[in-house]
């Protein structure tokens, strides 16, 4: 990398040397900037050619420089002959002006070190574009070394060669001497120019005369760049030292054999023996065939014989050579006619400008920028041309690349997009739109290319709106949204609402409907649908176009009309236009079919907006319920209705077990309204509440659902184990038991009877099992229900607080009971009414009245009516009737012999006991 630096350094710098060695101190350089080394021109390639541009009106230039070192290995006579013979053919070349000769921009100008002058823009010598790069940079550039030469570009070049010797043998009557590829010049537009005037001679008879032309014997001791090239040299020059117009048109033979040939010449010549190379090329071109100029095109071959014939008269003149059908190419002729464009009329240029896209098409790319376009481009100083003009330039735009198109062609642009006379302009640019828009640049768009669009929609001809309007959406992509949206758009409503054409007005409703699909929606909606309801006409095609964005915006799946708009706007504005009287069968059908289906998507989404909302609705419909079931649970039955009932079932428990006395009798009286008022289903749902609160509490919080309380069901369970178990427990159990005193007293001893303990809310089924009957009697488990306090001792022993365990007497043996041996039926007729002294001791006649306060509240009486066979009942129902006095029984023993309890509290209880016929007939249904 550091030695491609060091050798682009090196290079830069040596040409920078050689520039300001030989142009420093040159008058040039006061007027002129010497720019880099592009070619070299001139006998003998001598001529170093610079790109240069003038100091006051930066205007392109070349300058040519001679560089006196290059001649420094000759004597001072030497140097003194080539110099004169250098400025002798600048200075004439200065003299004549011709488009077919080079024209010089600065005299000829010599300091010490160089001559130099500067003339129009060049590219290059043909020698250098043939491939002769002598005397050129070192890195020759690309542009040169690449070029290759089109058939157009070397038929063209040598017509104009030809035409500038015409112009030196008619007019100037002057012999060139040496017309060779070093002194034809390529300007930058490549035309071909004819310098190197150092050998001329002109006519020595006066101009009315035939002319004569003097002429010098060859010297082959003069240094070489003052001699004329003899390998194109015309053979009359040295072998009789005579020189004619016609000794040119040798030379241009030569020329061309080279420019087909690739540079090389026709003969070698050996310049130390001239005289002899020369007769043997005489020989050579008196046996010329056609088989040596094989190179040569057939159309110019003849010609080109005839050009280098040995005899001068024999050969065509100048004039004669512009005129062969070799130089009547298309191409050709159109390059000449831009030559002489300057001297053509309007007339006869519209004619030819007409043509001109025909022609285009069959030229080389190279040629139509370097030849064509420049010339194109200048006549946009005459307004009348520019409409035939503009449309061959936009051509050559559609051929160039960006970069061509931004340097070469955009600069010229500018001042005729300005222009709006005539009105072809703005049609001719509206057609190019999408050309103009893809290669212009942003911000020259903005400026220069979109302004001229805003005028030809406020143009008063009715024309160019029409125009404008059907070409916008060929082009509409490539605007740009702000611009759209805050420029063209409301320029095309106002020429909708303003004109009085209709042509106009349905145009504008066409172009905003094509147009649509590159706005925004919001935009559509806010912006053009409420325009359309200030369209003052009624006309069917305006009223078609209205339909016609309607439906494109209702339809395109980016805008759409939103159901609000279609049913506050749309539909009311087009409901009213369906019925118009101008509308046929065909356009009224056109809005009904729009109008349809517009209902029917306002339908569809309303209808679905709708069911969503109900789901909505009935969802949260559905968790409120929810959440209202799991607060009542959670407050009402956790804390009131828990606390409640799991007092309810403590006490009851308490109560049967401890027999522990109220606190309060005046809560104990309330406690009994409410207790009385509830129902066995009602209890039941009660204990089911508290058991899923209890559940509740221990669970994880579920989803909310709906709560749907479900009636217990009444399922007939198989007791008669329980109640065999119940049955043998009692034979333990004295049957006759003799009469307690009313002071009697019970001490507790080792249990051989019945254990209850409620430490827990009693269950309805663990209740209803307790005596080994059916579930299904009516047994009142709230009767039980006593305030106990479990910190207290209701019992003479020292039993465990809650717990109550009786024990009575050795119960004698029922040797006529065996409920193992003894089948139901049997002990149904058998067995004999059961001994109730136990219970007349506690509750006979005799005793005092006992008011017991919490069991008296619960109504035993009926409770134990339930259980009193009536009179003539079945020893069974008896043996039942035993069962449950004893735990009566044991219970009021309980009760006598706590401390705690008065008998004087305890009211008498009636002495007829009422039987219970549901308990009788749940037995014969469970006894059969």
């Amino acid at each position: 990398m550091e030695s491609m630096l060091n050798k682009l350094k090196s290079t830069v710098t040596k040409v920078t040397a050689d520039v300001t060695s030989a142009v420093m101190g040159n008058p040039v350089t006061r007027e002129f900037d010497v720019g880099r080394h592009i070619a070299s021109g001139g006998n003998g390639l001598a001529w170093k050619i610079f790109h240069g541009t003038k100091k006051s009106t930066k205007q392109e230039v070349a300058v040519f420089v001679f560089d006196k070192k290059l001649i420094d290995k000759y004597q001072k006579f030497e140097k003194d002959q080539i110099i004169d013979s250098l400025k002798r053919g600048v200075q004439q070349l200065t003299r004549l002006r011709h488009p077919r000769l080079l024209t010089v921009q600065h005299p000829l100008e010599e300091s010490r070190d160089c001559l130099a002058f500067c003339t129009e823009p060049v590219f290059a010598s043909l020698a250098n574009v043939l491939g002769n790069w002598e005397n050129l940079p070192s890195s020759i550039s690309p542009d040169i070394k690449d070029y290759k030469l089109y058939d157009v570009e070397m038929k063209y070049g040598l017509l104009q060669v030809s035409e500038g010797l015409s112009f030196l043998h008619s007019s100037v009557k002057m012999v060139h001497g040496n017309v060779t590829p070093e002194n034809i010049i390529l300007n930058k537009s490549g035309a071909w120019k004819i310098m190197g005037f150092d050998f001329c001679v002109s006519s020595s008879n006066p101009s009315e005369q035939e002319p004569k032309f003097p002429c010098k014997e060859w010297d082959p001791n003069l240094p070489s760049l003052c001699l004329p090239n003899p390998e194109y040299l015309a053979p009359e020059y040295i072998l009789s030292v005579s020189c004619e117009t016609a000794s040119d048109m040798y030379s241009l033979g030569a020329v061309i054999f080279a420019v087909f040939n690739k540079g090389k010449p026709i003969f070698e010549v050996n310049k130390q023996d001239i005289y002899k190379s020369f007769s043997r090329q005489l020989d050579q071109l008196s046996r010329l065939g056609s088989s040596s100029l094989t190179s040569i095109p057939e159309e110019v071959r003849e010609h080109v014989k005839l050009l280098l014939n040995v005899t001068p008269a024999v050969r065509p003149d100048a004039d004669q050579m512009t005129k062969i059908p070799f130089f009547d190419d298309v191409g050709a002729v159109t390059l000449q006619y831009f030559d002489t464009l300057f001297q053509r009329d309007n007339l006869q240029k519209s004619q030819f400008f007409k043509g001109l896209p025909k022609v285009l098409p069959k030229l080389p790319k190279r040629v139509i920028v370097q030849r064509i376009l420049p010339c194109l481009t200048s006549e946009f100083v005459n307004p009348d041309m520019v409409p035939f003009v503009l449309p061959n330039v936009l051509l050559i735009a559609e051929e160039c690349t960006k970069e061509e198109y931004v340097r070469l062609i955009l600069p010229e642009l500018g001042p005729v997009f300005k222009q709006q006379e005539p009105v072809q302009i703005l049609l001719i640019f509206l057609q190019k739109m999408d050309l103009l828009l893809t290669k212009t640049p942003p911000d020259e768009i903005k400026n220069s290319v979109l302004p001229m669009v805003y005028r030809a929609l406020e143009a008063p001809s009715i024309q160019i709106q029409e125009l404008c309007l059907n070409i916008i959406p060929t082009f509409a992509n490539l605007i740009d949204y702000p611009s759209m949206k805050n420029a063209l758009i409301p320029r095309i409503k106002n020429a909708c609402l303003q004109t009085s054409s209709l042509a106009v007005r349905v145009n504008s409703l066409v172009c905003l409907g094509k147009i649509l699909e590159y706005l925004d929606k919001w935009f559509v909606l806010d912006d053009i649908l409420p325009f359309l309801q200030q369209i003052p006409s009624k006309e069917p095609a305006v009223l078609m176009g209205i339909l016609g964005i309607y439906k494109c915006t209702f339809t395109h799946k980016k805008l759409g009309i939103t159901k609000e708009q279609l049913a506050g706007k749309v539909l009311p504005h087009l409901i009213p236009l369906s019925i118009e009287n101008n509308l046929n069968l065909n356009q009224f059908s056109s809005f009904i079919a729009v109008i349809k289906e517009m209902l029917s998507r306002l339908e569809s989404e309303h209808r679905t907006k709708l069911e969503q909302l109900h789901m909505m609705q009935e969802q949260q419909r559905s968790l409120e319920i929810g959440n209202q079931m799991n607060a009542s649970e959670e407050t009402g039955v956790t804390h009131a209705g828990s606390q409640q009932i799991d007092k309810v079932f403590n006490n009851t428990g308490t109560d049967l077990l401890t027999g522990g006395e109220s606190e309060n009798k005046e809560d104990g009286l309330q406690n009994k309204q409410k207790r009385a008022s509830l129902t066995l289903e009602e209890k039941q749902k009660l204990a089911k509440e508290q058991e899923q609160a209890q559940k509740l509490k221990s669970q994880q919080p579920l989803k909310p659902q709906v709560h749907t309380p479900i009636a217990p069901s009444k399922q007939t369970k198989d007791l008669t184990d329980t109640l065999m178990d119940n049955i043998t427990s009692l034979t333990s159990l004295s049957v006759s038991t003799p009469k307690l005193s009313a002071s009697s007293t019970f001490t507790s001893v080792p249990s051989t009877g019945l254990n209850m303990m409620f430490s827990t809310p009693i269950d309805n089924s663990k209740r209803n099992l307790t005596n080994g009957l059916n579930a299904n009697m009516g047994f009142q488990t709230s009767g039980f229900s006593m305030p106990v306090n479990p910190n207290q001792n209701y019992f003479s022993g020292s039993s465990t607080a809650g717990v109550t365990t009786m024990t009575l007497g050795a119960a004698p043996t029922l040797s006529s009971y065996s409920p193992l041996s003894v089948p139901p039926a049997a002990v149904k007729a058998q067995q004999r009414p059961a001994d109730m002294s136990a219970l007349n001791n506690l509750f006979g006649p005799q005793k005092p009245k006992v008011s017991m306060n919490q069991l008296s509240q619960q109504r035993p009486n009926q409770w134990l009516n339930q259980f009193v066979p009536p009179q003539g009942s079945s020893g069974m129902g008896s043996a039942a009737m035993g069962v449950q006095a004893n735990v009566m029984g044991q219970a009021a023993f309980g009760m006598q012999g706590n401390p705690f309890f008065n008998p004087q509290n305890f009211a008498q209880p009636p002495a007829t006991m009422t039987s219970s016929s549901s308990a009788s007939n749940d037995l014969k249904d469970l006894f059969g």
